[in-house]
């Protein structure tokens, strides 16, 4: 019974730990614990194990006798009489070359052995992971801090494990970083924690979030995953899978809100080795490489886990997920709250802007939003950090924790390997510096002494660009904007940059071009998708068999890659309205598409030729059509997002608007059924003159202020030698605008203005007010002007 009570206060069961004890077992250690006690009942799987107490950790040092020589050690580095690695390695090896006292090496002993026991495995294989006192603290948290040691087994290979995780407390990134946080080092303790091994060197595993980790936007689990063990995600060695998922529709047991899926390159995995190496990374397959880590039900999994993780604890959080490849089933092995956007104050924005930029060199994830311009220093290992210029742009192929002291030196950071969960983009985070992150060859492109420019503030990708490009930021406080009756809406066509926006006090999307979406993540014309087998184009074909690799069915393809970045625009504003409309390429456009010289004619006119509502029901395009409403479909009823409004463009007569309404209905899109609302877009004069039949067939107008005044002053708006003839605010312009928003009021139908005018000139804002709009759609930069200008215009 003594020697039980002897034990535990030197080792403690997982199931014995919350989070009270972090001053015992460390952050890491007692949030395991934590988890197995409150939401095991919740289905939360964590991987049992125990953890060395502080006293433990303080009794190995003073048994050892080696307190006051750390303390000698440390004192003489302070006074600078020596340097940080000297003093580092000297204090490690009076850790490693200690014995362990009798009653420690009999506790961590006969806890392991219980772990077998229980396990019925004669050496169980455990991962040995460090967990001190000072880490994972909302107000003080680093990315790798301490060691871990994986697939250990065996006593004594875990007594050593032990010994050299005490050791890692006094790594030069550790007493840096504590230096810098003002924990005196002698105070820290360190805490092992002993946990069974998930076999994901058979499986997968990596890192996931509770928000956004590049925005902050709080709907959404972002998830990393490679094959083998996680550590290669953690340091950032690999370019990993990425999967978004919306946490509000995750109730619904029939919806599938995995809003995107980004397959990574995952060259290497880490796998299990021998007993003089324990793991070790070997290059994955074809197959592999080709393949998602996880499928929909797994991410699903993992983001229900996530959430309810969240909610227990009451804050974003950062947590680290195993897959078993033998019995696959999902384990998480570590959480910890979120540290960066957390401590941010949301009603302050900061946005920049970026112009003069040379030409694009590598590009990558995107890390933060913001930009810098400055001079590269391309370093190859973190021993070369008196090599490294001060507020240089750190380029390197990977970082791990031993390149903190230089990254916090840098100006931005670019590397070849890592997703945004690795070390390069947590610590980035943590700096708040930017950086560009799985570029595959920033190494091979650029070169020390080279001035570029590194800009993250362009969405999910981040660009670094040739040369010192000119650079401005503008900090607005959302907060102080007052109430407007008229609905302030948003212009986004790119996904990758909509959840920046997401704490602006919008009114929803008012405008969302699929056009965006098409050329950029699709690149494939859809008929092309459809007739593939009818090509002539062989290089064509060679394109599109690349793109769709994966794929069942060609046309699959369009309607996954559309339906998900659709979905991200319409999560960053839900459950606000997103108006999306509908494939709005003119014949020239469509013909740049990959596979679409096969499928378009030549105009002499294209802006006002075959474009719009009449491809939709033609045979020439019927067919491409169908896997728009497809995707559309998809988004709403399998993903959830039934605040997404379809709305047709160009849609000359009303005859021609029962037409697109019949073939959507076919397409099972039908107006009115699961809420499904059908707007038109006012940008001809004959969908003012007939404004009356048009309400009869849509739920709402959205006026396009740049292709009325084209038309109805029969001035080309491209044309440079009529520039100024180009007036949104001509009287016959706003006689248009006024008459078609008197009809739908007057029909209550919803009617709105998407264009640049109202921010441009304060008096457009006033005539649309006063004339009694429903909504205004600007760009997210115009917002702030905007907003300000209809709060003036409604209280004149």
């Amino acid at each position: 019974m003594n020697n039980d009570i002897d034990h535990r206060r030197l080792i403690r069961a997982f199931e014995d730990l919350s989070r009270r004890n972090t001053p015992i077992v460390g952050g890491k250690n007692s949030s395991l614990g934590e988890m197995i006690n409150a939401l095991e009942s919740e289905g939360v799987d964590v991987p049992s194990g125990f953890a060395t107490t502080s006293h433990a950790y303080w009794r190995f040092v003073d048994g050892n006798g080696i307190r006051d020589k750390i303390a000698t050690l440390v004192r003489e580095w302070q006074q600078g009489r020596e340097t940080l690695p000297e003093t580092g390695r000297a204090v490690r090896s009076l850790f490693t070359r200690s014995i362990w006292p009798d009653d420690i090496a009999s506790a961590i002993k006969a806890g392991y052995r219980e772990m077998s026991a229980k396990a019925g495995i004669k050496d169980l294989s455990v991962a040995v992971r460090s967990s001190a006192t000072a880490e994972d603290l909302p107000e003080a948290s680093f990315a790798g801090q301490q060691e871990s040691f994986l697939n250990v087994s065996g006593e004594d290979a875990v007594l050593d494990a032990c010994r050299r995780c005490y050791a890692s407390l006094f790594t030069d990134r550790a007493i840096s970083y504590r230096q810098t946080q003002g924990f005196d080092h002698l105070i820290v303790a360190l805490s092992c924690g002993v946990q069974r091994m998930v076999r994901s060197d058979l499986g997968g595993a990596g890192v996931m979030f509770t928000i956004d980790t590049e925005s902050g936007f709080d709907k959404v689990v972002l998830i990393n995953a490679a094959w083998g063990l996680g550590e290669n995600v953690v340091q950032g060695a690999v370019n990993p899978d990425e999967y978004q998922v919306f946490k509000p529709l995750l109730s619904d047991a029939n919806l599938v809100p995995v809003l995107e899926k980004k397959r990574g390159s995952k060259d290497i995995k880490m796998i299990y080795g021998d007993a003089q190496r324990p793991t070790r990374n070997v290059s994955t397959s074809g197959a592999e490489r080709d393949s998602f880590v996880l499928n929909d039900q797994e991410i699903l999994h993992l983001a229900r886990w996530a959430t309810t993780i969240e909610q227990h604890y009451g804050c974003p959080m950062d947590i680290e997920w195993a897959k078993d490849g033998i019995t696959d089933k999902l384990f998480i092995v570590q959480a910890r709250p979120e540290t960066v956007h957390s401590r941010r104050n949301v009603t302050t924005l900061k946005t920049y802007k970026v112009v003069n930029k040379g030409r694009v060199l590598p590009s990558g994830l995107s890390i933060g939003d913001a930009a810098v311009s400055g001079r590269i220093c391309l370093i190859t290992s973190a021993s070369e950090i008196d090599k490294f210029i001060d507020n240089s742009i750190l380029v390197t192929e990977t970082t791990d924790p031993d390149w903190v002291p230089m990254m916090k030196r840098a100006a931005a950071i670019i590397t070849d390997h890592g997703g945004r969960t690795s070390h390069a983009a947590i610590v980035s985070r943590e700096l708040g510096l930017p950086a560009v992150v799985g570029t595959s060859e920033a190494t091979y492109l650029l070169h020390s002494g080279q001035d570029v420019t590194v800009d993250c503030a362009e969405g999910s990708t981040g660009f670094v660009y040739e040369g010192i490009a000119d650079i401005t930021a503008v900090t607005v406080d959302v907060s102080e904007l007052a109430q407007a009756r008229t609905k302030i809406m948003l212009n986004l066509a790119n996904p990758a940059t909509a959840y920046r926006w997401w704490h602006l006090p919008s009114d929803g999307i008012g405008l969302a071009r699929m056009e965006f979406v098409v050329s950029n993540a699709i690149q494939v014309h859809p008929m092309a998708l459809v007739h593939f087998n009818r090509l002539n184009d062989e290089t064509a074909k060679r394109k599109i068999a690349r793109l769709t690799r994966g794929y069942h069915k060609k046309p699959d393809y369009f309607v996954d890659k559309l339906s998900r970045g659709l979905a991200v625009l319409c999560a960053s504003v839900y459950p606000k309205p997103a108006i999306i409309r509908l494939s709005d390429f003119k014949t020239n456009e469509y013909r740049g598409l990959i596979g679409g010289g096969e499928f378009e004619t030549y105009e002499e006119n294209p802006m006002i030729g075959f474009r719009g509502a009449s491809r939709y029901y033609s045979p020439r395009y019927k067919e491409g059509f169908a896997l728009e409403c497809r995707a559309i479909r998809r988004l709403r009823e399998e993903m959830g997002l039934t605040n997404a409004v379809v709305m047709v463009p160009f849609c000359r007569t009303a005859n021609e608007a029962r037409n697109v309404l019949d073939v959507m209905a076919d397409n099972g899109l039908k107006r009115g059924e699961n809420g499904l609302k059908v707007y038109v877009m006012c940008e001809i004069p004959s969908n003012v003159i007939r404004a009356e039949a048009f309400t009869e067939h849509f739920d709402g107008f959205s006026i396009g202020s740049n292709g009325l005044t084209q038309l109805t002053l029969g001035v080309d708006r491209d044309s440079g030698e009529l520039a100024d003839l180009f007036d949104e605010q001509d009287e016959a312009v706003k006689w248009m605008i006024a008459h078609a928003i008197s009809v739908a009021r007057k029909r209550h139908c919803k009617i709105g203005l998407c264009g640049q005018a109202p921010s441009d000139h304060p008096e457009f804002a006033k005539f649309l007010v006063d004339a009694g709009i429903d909504s205004i759609s600007v760009s997210p930069d115009s917002f702030f002007a905007v907003k300000q200008h209809v709060i003036e215009s409604e209280r004149a």
